[in-house]
């Protein structure tokens, strides 16, 4: 219910505020004075014990409304939100440093639209309800099975397995791949820190290279100067759900005898010349965190081409045991088995993928018909060819913008939309600076500092796109 709606003059009648409250039916009033600075709360509890008492319908509100009541910054976090509301507390307004009344929140209303959230009201239910039941809750179980067999069949028969998140997806592609002290391996500056960690964790070097400033995604053309004889493989990442130029890659791969892993940790849904990610490389991986497109909490998959190096993975995934001889450790492992639990969850998202990614695309229609129109933004590129899944819908503010991405950022804050900065450029952050030289970075740096994602999740309403839409035209109006 918008703010204003619930707004009364502290100088109004108390009968004024009766007709307010029967057609809004939220049972509480917000009280302003001529400055719309809160000075007090109103319910319609407070009007029947004020009539109780012999106060009349022509009194003012001042004389009935209550000046004990809490608020909270407009920038207060949800959880502390959540916190303050109680069974006393239902309804908390939300002011600004001046104590204007800019918003409220309950417990149906957090205060603002987040970036992304899950969606959870398939059969993520009934497939956890039935491992408990059944006291398959750990790692052994039919969900974790049916889960990488949906995986294999999504990605044109190659095997998967899961695994407890998307950055040991990475780490345990690359060490089936046999990559180690002495290798390097080309990867984005422009990435998730998981990308470069996971290589930094096997002993092989890092090599950044700068990204394309159309697409977002890594630069060949400047990768080819970067190439060693150490160089091993390339790790190119679709970037927010936009898919690479996989041909000129696997050619490029080929060229140079690279092997290639793919981070599709932001791309579960797009495909590049009808081809899904994750069917280009040598090893593929994915995320399932809470905020991805189908999640299991905590979760990953990695896909691989080759059988042998699946099987290997396999074992490495499990301490290191065979599977032949139960407790032979045939090398030293790790415990990145992903329980039947999360991969009941999964298996209850993924049945609904092609849902999820139409309604992500569904909204990045919306915000490219908004963003277009204004020539300070630069909207995200869907070359040909590419689907992109819009994991996160990503654009830039152009530099020759008369304000700074940071100042639109902070006017959607205060109207109730979340938004997220770009990934800092990697060679910006301090265990990473040896990786690449910031000469050779600039496009990187660059769309780090203009780059910004708006909510995109899947079951956002017609009425929240339209609110974040008509604020973004608000705040341009500032500048026409």
């Amino acid at each position: 219910m918008n703010i204003n709606t619930l707004k009364v003059k502290v100088d109004d009648k108390v009968k004024q505020a009766l007709v307010v409250l029967n057609e809004t039916g939220l049972g509480t009033l917000f009280v302003t004075d001529g400055n719309d600075k809160l000075v007090g709360v109103l319910t319609d509890g407070d009007i029947r014990r004020a009539l109780l008492t012999g106060n009349g319908l022509d009194e003012p509100i001042v004389s009935v409304m209550n000046t004990n009541y809490t608020a909270l910054p407009i920038e207060t976090d949800n959880a502390v939100i959540l916190e303050a509301i109680n069974s006393n507390i239902k309804i908390i307004p939300l002011i600004d440093a001046s104590h204007k009344l800019i918003d409220y929140a309950s417990i149906n209303k957090i205060r603002r639209i987040s970036v992304a959230a899950p969606l959870l009201n398939g059969n993520e239910l009934a497939y956890v309800t039935d491992c408990i039941k059944t006291n398959w809750i750990s790692s052994q179980g039919k969900y974790v099975r049916e889960f990488e067999q949906l995986f294999t069949a999504y990605h044109q028969g190659r095997k998967s397995l899961a695994v407890s998140n998307g950055t040991v997806a990475l780490h345990l592609a690359l060490e089936a791949l046999n990559i180690g002290p002495g290798d390097e391996v080309i990867v984005p500056d422009l990435t998730f820190a998981a990308s470069v960690n996971s290589i930094i964790y096997t002993g092989a070097t890092p090599v950044l290279v700068d990204v394309e400033q159309d697409s977002w995604n890594i630069d060949l053309k400047k990768a080819e100067a970067l190439l060693t004889p150490n160089t091993r493989a390339i790790m190119p990442v679709h970037l927010y759900g936009n898919p690479c130029n996989m041909d000129e890659l696997c050619r490029f791969a080929e060229k140079h005898k690279l092997l290639i892993i793919e981070d599709c940790a932001e791309a579960l849904g797009s495909y590049y010349n009808g081809k899904s990610v994750g069917t280009f490389g040598d090893v593929a991986t994915y995320s399932f965190y809470g905020n991805k497109t189908i999640t299991t909490g905590e979760g990953g998959m990695v896909v691989f081409k080759d059988d042998q190096v699946a099987d290997r993975a396999a074992m490495l995934r499990d301490h290191g045991m065979e599977k032949t001889r139960r407790y032979w450790h045939a090398e030293v492992g790790y415990n990145y088995r992903l329980t039947n639990l999360q991969a009941a969850i999964g298996v209850a998202q993924f049945e609904r993928l092609d849902e999820f990614v139409s309604a992500k695309r569904n909204i990045a229609n919306t915000y490219n018909q908004t963003l277009s129109k204004i020539n300070y933004f630069q909207i995200p590129d869907e070359k040909e060819g590419a689907v992109n899944s819009y994991w996160l819908y990503t654009f830039m503010v152009r530099p020759e913008a008369p304000f700074k991405r940071d100042e639109l950022i902070d006017y959607l804050h205060l109207e109730g939309v979340e938004t997220r900065p770009v990934f800092f450029p990697m060679h910006h952050m301090p265990p990473y600076q040896k990786f690449g030289k910031p000469e050779d970075l600039t496009v990187s740096a660059q769309l780090s500092q203009c780059g910004m994602s708006l909510p995109s999740s899947v079951n956002l309403t017609k009425i929240e796109l339209d609110h974040i839409c008509n604020a973004i035209k608000g705040f341009i109006k500032k500048f026409d």
